[in-house]
């Protein structure tokens, strides 16, 4: 079983189109709305999806853990993470699956395979493929990236215990992963202009940034399964 995790925070322009690209493949949708003080959470039920609320906003990773506990709790074996604002079409979603059925415990879905460029972040985005690729033994080119599969048993362990703090969602979680002995793949897939939304970005980019690097070369660990 198989649910599409998508956090939402004031993306009422997007979220429904979303919502219904997942519903169109025949998937579950299940949209946790951060706090939005948009219509985001209407929108989104009123496309199909289940909708659970963030009272106040809490970041993506929150929203991804509270995603994570509803699937694992509900008897989902598989989650897709899949940001609200359409940078990642919906319809790309089977390749990620296809990649996941070959025994991944974790596919990443890279935005350089297909072109991407960050822009001034470029730099910083290689550092941090440099470390993490190093640290985990596997070529990761784009640890930043929201478009995942997670499956079971690295589900559970997201679900029990999951990074909620800025970068701490894409590249800790990676770091996690690897500490926690999942196997993880990165596919390369499309990317599109934000739709609408608010930006994860924030005024204290640099400080979170220094934080993650600290946390990769002291070893953050995980558990590492069985």
């Amino acid at each position: 079983m198989t649910l599409v995790v998508t956090p939402a925070h004031n993306e009422e322009g997007t979220v429904g189109v979303v919502v219904e690209g997942v519903r169109a493949l025949g998937l579950p949708s299940l949209v946790v709305d951060d706090g939005s003080t948009d219509s985001t959470a209407l929108v989104a039920a009123a496309a199909g999806a289940t909708v659970l609320t963030h009272p106040v906003n809490l970041g993506v990773g929150a929203a991804l853990r509270t995603g994570f506990r509803h699937a694992t709790a509900h008897g989902f074996k598989r989650v897709v993470q899949l940001d609200a604002d359409l940078q990642h079409p919906p319809e790309e979603i089977p390749m990620l699956l296809e990649a996941a059925d070959r025994g991944a415990d974790l596919v990443v879905g890279s935005r350089f395979g297909t072109g991407y460029d960050p822009g001034a972040r470029r730099m910083g985005m290689r550092l941090l493929s440099a470390v993490v690729s190093r640290r985990i033994g596997v070529r990761i080119t784009d640890p930043t990236s929201g478009f995942k599969v997670v499956t079971e048993p690295l589900l559970s362990e997201f679900a029990r215990s999951y990074p909620a703090e800025y970068l701490g969602d894409t590249v800790e979680a990676l770091l996690q992963a690897g500490a926690f002995g999942a196997s993880v793949v990165e596919v390369p897939v499309p990317m599109q202009r934000r739709g609408g939304g608010d930006p994860t970005a924030t005024s204290h980019a640099a400080a979170h940034f220094a934080r993650v690097m600290l946390a990769i070369i002291a070893g953050k660990p995980g558990r590492r399964a069985q």
